[in-house]
């Protein structure tokens, strides 16, 4: 039996040499027992690597912005353009305040206040921007760095942290207005906003996006400072505020699709 296998594996590589045929592709459905060859096709389909790029062209996610005058948040949209470079739009809303403030606690009512505070200030910048990756072929696919910046329009509003009532006896009294009640009786000021960043994404799943971003943001009010201190023995305005821009801890979440 083996002996006839053989003969017949000869007389196939023969008629095929003589038909002009470099190589001999055996076909197990022809001959039971014998598994089919790979050819140096096959091999190098198998060996091949995918292109070296992010595997979804597109990223959606959150942002959490946290700094010295506390928290904010955020939303991104981010568009692959090639292996390291893409844009993206992102708008936030996070706190400011004047760095003159200082808080305080009241032992007896158990509230805490800011002496001396006399506007809130939310800082709302829609911005358009590109990010580029870095050492892409020389650190491992779990690392990936980047710098970004990004530039655009931004509004600041104003709610007022306190008010001022006169009391019958021609005093003045000063009464803390609440976040939400303030809200509706605040006021917009625009002016533009822009930011330089470098950070890194983490991870190996492309549909699932986590990252940090430290960034500095310059958002100025040219047309002058907003009233943001009060004078407590006279009532009038302290200070003013201009700079609203400062540096920042932006963690990113999100996904890719």
């Amino acid at each position: 039996m083996r002996c006839a296998l053989a003969c017949t594996v000869a007389m196939m590589f023969v008629l095929g040499t003589a038909h002009g045929q470099s190589s001999l592709v055996l076909r197990s459905d022809l001959m039971p027992g014998i598994q089919n060859v790979d050819t140096p096709e096959t091999l190098n389909q198998a060996t091949a690597t995918p292109p070296d790029r992010e595997p979804y062209n597109n990223v959606w996610g959150l942002d959490i912005l946290i700094s010295n005058d506390g928290f904010g948040l955020g939303t991104f949209y981010r568009r692959l353009f090639t292996a390291d470079l893409s844009g993206f739009v992102s708008f936030s809303v996070s706190e400011s305040k004047d760095e003159r403030e200082i808080e305080q606690f009241d032992p007896y009512y158990q509230i805490s206040y800011v002496p001396g505070k006399l506007n809130r200030f939310l800082v709302m910048p829609l911005l358009i921007g590109v990010q580029y990756r870095l050492f892409r072929e020389d650190i491992v696919e779990t690392f990936r760095p980047y710098i970004n910046a990004g530039a655009g329009p931004a509004m600041i509003y104003q709610m007022p942290f306190v008010e001022f009532t006169e009391n019958p006896s021609g005093g003045t009294d000063v009464e803390q207005v609440d976040f939400f009640s303030s809200i509706g009786r605040g006021q917009p000021h625009w002016t533009a906003s822009a930011f330089l960043g470098v950070g890194a994404n983490f991870g190996t799943d492309g549909s699932n996006v986590f990252g940090i971003n430290f960034r500095y943001y310059f958002t100025n009010l040219y047309s002058g400072g907003l009233p943001s201190l009060y004078n407590l023995n006279t009532f009038g305005i302290a200070g003013t505020k201009s700079d609203f821009g400062g540096f920042f801890i932006t963690l990113n979440v999100g996904m890719g699709y």
